[in-house]
């Protein structure tokens, strides 16, 4: 009670203080002319600065400011005209005249005279209790004119007392926070909150993402009840999350300060605003004091046709291992973007068989209405052969950074339709899974198309009774990580058929832990000890990984351990490695492994001691204090010694986020016959098969099979060539960011970072009857380019600045297998070959006259190559493979 009686009282004494004339806000005295200078300068540099300078400039001028209008009942209600005159244009860095763009050139030629004649022209602002009401113009002026006489009428807009609030100026509708010691008042925006009419977008994955830091403060000083001075500066800066050090920033600065005052024009009469300003001048209007969005000309850019026929030969197939390749990529994005339907066509029936495909991935990667639409005019997915353009196009959505619901509704109507290939029809279906996973992590989980498709997909196993229909919405389900496919997985993980099994078991470890309900746990766990039927080695394999890496409990740790020794003779080997491997590494599990492996029963040396080629090993490839990437490889044989199952994984982790790079999983079965050999326990009726799956970037593609059916072996047995299979090959876009920044000048500076990655992915397998010897291989090649753009075009003065790097790199996987005796030699061999990274910082200003200036510096580095390591049985063990093969 006591505690509302003082409230009400300060309450009592703020409205007396109020009612006897205490201002709110900046007041003007009438019959007085206040000069002032201003300047407002922007420039642009990497986050860290450079040497040479920043890139930018400075304007300057003379303000006269005045009372025009004071409502008689309040003083805080007054309308306010500025001037400003006497203009400046120049550098915001001491430079040399050669590397002046400015040098010679006058305020009128660099602005031209409509232009400068609207800025000089005097405006007028609405102030009421220190909040601009209203901002009065010309709408005839160019909208970078009226933005640039907002961001100085904004600077008039103060607080006087200490104290949060919401306010609209130039850069939007914001949460500002003052803070007033005598004299002097801090505003601090916090600018994540502002509200503009230009949004952006921005990459869904946090590791490929870019994080943003802005702050902007502005601290007036009071004089005589009025501004004396005012000092603005707001800093953006915008790093790629995986490297820091490729981040740029853009600082906007203003100074307005008082020089001197004058006897001024008279107030005028009227009894409000609107009569006023009409009496000022008839064709100033309410423009709002927020700024409207500029539309940027490029003169003298080429037409999207003319950037193509500049780029093709770094796009063609012979190109893609080199940095050149992507850094093409990411150009031709931007221009497609600006671009309309029919002059993305005319590309798209330009270009030679051999560049067609690499087209295609960047017109799909555009992810603009009209590139949608020539991409959906110029396929003909009735014709099978087709299928090269048509997966590159649906890969292409599958990665696609920001995908609208459009982008899937095409898709669908792609499934309803013919479809001239059956390896089109699942990878459509695949594909439009991992856009409903993307649509949902922004959000869009209900919109009608989404809903759709996931009652498609969710449906699908149960509709059809082809294997590889079924496989197909697996797979689907498999990249859209839904909840409500985990009873699905589920119920599929004790299939009778082990690749349904297969892929519902690894479908289940992509989700998050919490999902893993115990009736999962259950199931998971009646596979891998086959309480109900007997199942493939692979599936228990599989069963495994689920267990170990959802959180598992000491009774399922306890009960795994109890297992080995009663495994398949290759299978307690690879549980063994699986086990030594988490320790070692020190994944989630391993703490309760620990604890289980105290119990002697459970570890001893009968357990641990059994011997085999199967293993499963953990490492890091890279360690930054940017991001961390790991690796793993899982190889399991069958009793005869013939590859049953490898897989290789790569992941990044970055900002508290995981991503699943890539990974390559090679399985084979049903080749004991070639080697008269005896199959393992529930694998005695399988077919002959060997394939290859492939995820990259969270994203599932479809599986390539090298062969299936004893007649398909015998016949690739005798025509391979040891070539390896390609598995995906293109252009990627992998990080893809893009906003307006509303700077508080009134300037607007566009950021756009991107990175692009050309990538050639293939595997393959080789068996040798005569040397009793199979290899397989999974060769990884890539170039990598990743640029960082901050522009601010005035639209007679352009200035910006990119960072980027880029880098070429090659990955191979290969595993020799001989087994002519036994026990069988296995070597597994991962090799980085040696590498280049190089970083760029380019700075860049254009006049509208044509004339502009660019300078460029960058560094090189390489990285050694390298072998990562394994276990060391596997070191013993290659030895022996080679000089056997000496």
């Amino acid at each position: 009670m006591l505690a509302l009686v003082v409230f009400l009282l300060c309450a009592a004494s703020s409205f007396s203080a109020s009612a006897k004339g205490v201002a709110a806000g900046p007041r003007l005295n009438n019959n007085q002319l206040y000069k002032f200078s201003y300047t407002t300068e922007v420039l642009v540099d990497k986050a860290r600065g450079s040497k040479e300078g920043s890139a930018g400039y400075r304007i300057s001028s003379d303000v006269d400011v005045n009372l025009v209008w004071r409502d008689p009942s309040s003083k805080d209600d007054q309308l306010i005209k500025l001037a400003m005159s006497n203009l400046r244009i120049e550098p915001v860095s001491q430079t040399s005249e050669k590397k002046n763009i400015l040098h010679g050139a006058t305020t009128e030629s660099v602005l031209g005279k409509t232009k400068l004649a609207a800025l000089t022209k005097p405006f007028l602002l609405h102030l009421k209790n220190g909040k601009a009401k209203a901002f009065y113009s010309y709408w005839e002026e160019p909208t970078t004119i009226k933005n640039l006489k907002r961001g100085l009428a904004s600077l008039l807009q103060v607080q006087l007392n200490t104290g949060k609030v919401v306010e609209n100026d130039v850069s939007g509708r914001c949460t500002v926070e003052y803070k007033a010691v005598k004299g002097q008042v801090t505003r601090t925006k916090i600018l994540e909150t502002c509200n503009t009419a230009e949004t952006g977008f921005t990459t869904h994955s946090k590791v490929l993402g870019v994080s943003s830091k802005a702050s902007s403060v502005t601290v007036f000083t009071l004089e005589d009840g009025f501004i004396r001075s005012a000092v603005a500066e707001e800093t953006h800066t915008l790093a790629v999350n995986v490297r820091k050090s490729t981040a740029a920033k853009v600082v906007s600065r203003q100074t307005f300060t008082l020089v001197g005052k004058e006897a001024g024009p008279v107030e005028a009469a009227g009894k409000d605003v609107a009569g006023v300003v009409k009496s000022v001048d008839t064709k100033l209007a309410a423009v709002g004091i927020v700024a409207e969005k500029v539309k940027s000309q490029c003169k003298g850019c080429p037409s999207l046709f003319e950037h193509w026929q500049a780029e093709k030969k770094q796009l063609e197939p012979g190109s893609l291992s080199k940095a050149t390749a992507p850094r093409s990529f990411l150009a031709l994005i931007q221009s497609i973007r600006k671009a309309s339907k029919d002059e993305i066509l005319k590309v798209l029936k330009s270009a030679d068989k051999a560049s067609l495909p690499q087209v295609v991935d960047a017109v799909t990667s555009s992810q603009t209405t009209a590139s949608l639409d020539a991409m959906l005019e110029f396929l003909n997915f009735t014709d099978a052969k087709g299928l090269v353009l048509q997966e590159r196009f649906l890969y292409a959505c599958g990665f696609a950074s920001h995908p609208n619901d459009r982008m899937l509704e095409a898709l669908l109507d792609i499934s309803k339709g013919k479809i001239g290939s059956t390896d089109i029809k699942e990878s459509v279906v695949i594909i439009m899974g991992a856009l409903v996973h993307k649509l949902c992590q922004k959000g869009g989980c209900n919109l009608p198309t989404v809903v759709k498709v996931k009652k498609m997909i969710l449906d699908g196993p149960k509709s059809t009774n082809e294997e590889s229909e079924v496989q197909m919405y697996l797979l689907a389900l498999k990249n859209s990580l839904l909840p409500e496919a985990i009873p699905i997985f589920t119920k599929y993980a004790e299939s009778e058929v082990g690749a349904y099994c297969t892929i519902a078991l690894t479908a289940l470890q992509r989700y998050d832990v919490s999902l893993m309900t115990s009736e999962v746990k259950q199931t998971v766990n009646r596979v891998y000890h086959q309480n109900r039927r007997i199942y493939e080695k692979n599936v228990r394999a599989a069963a495994a990984d689920v267990i170990l890496s959802s959180n598992p409990s000491y009774m399922e740790i306890k009960n795994l351990l109890l297992s080995i020794g009663n495994l398949p003779h290759e299978m307690n080997k690879y549980m063994l490695s699986k086990i030594q491997d988490i320790i070692r590494f020190q994944m989630p599990a391993s703490k309760v492994l620990r604890q289980a492996m105290k119990d002697m029963v459970s570890h001893n040396y009968d357990r641990f001691a059994k011997v085999g080629s199967s293993s499963a090993y953990s490492g890091f490839m890279a360690q930054s204090a940017d991001v961390s990437s790991t690796y793993s490889l899982d190889i399991l044989y069958s009793g005869s010694g013939i590859l049953r199952r490898s897989n290789m994984n790569i992941y990044g982790a970055s900002n508290g986020a995981m991503l699943h790079g890539l990974q390559v999983a090679i399985e084979a079965q049903g080749l004991e016959s070639l080697i008269a050999a005896t199959p393992d326990e529930g694998e005695e009726d399988l077919e002959s098969f060997a394939g290859m799956s492939a995820l990259l970037f969270d994203v599932q593609l479809r599986p390539v099979t090298f062969f299936k059916g004893y007649s398909d072996l015998m016949s690739k047995m005798f025509s391979m060539t040891g070539e390896p299979m390609n598995v995906v090959k293109g252009l990627i876009l992998l990080s893809d960011h893009s906003e307006v920044i509303q700077l508080q000048s009134g300037l607007k500076a566009n950021a756009e970072f991107q990175g692009g990655l050309a990538i050639d992915i293939s595997g393959g397998m080789e068996i040798s009857l005569w040397y009793r010897e199979s290899k397989t291989s999974v060769n990884n090649r890539g170039a990598l380019v990743v640029t960082g753009n901050i522009t601010v075009d005035m639209d007679f003065l352009r200035t910006g600045v990119e960072v980027s790097f880029e880098t070429e790199a090659a990955l191979d996987f290969i595993t020799t297998v001989q087994f002519s005796e036994y026990p069988f030699l296995v070597c597994i061999q991962m090799d980085k070959t040696t590498f280049p990274v190089s970083e760029y910082l380019t700075k860049y200003e254009r006049l509208s006259s044509g004339k502009s200036i660019k300078s460029r510096k960058g560094r090189k580095m390489l990285i050694p190559g390298s072998e990562f390591p394994l276990h060391q049985e596997n070191s013993n063990m290659c030895k022996k493979v080679f000089d056997s093969s000496w």
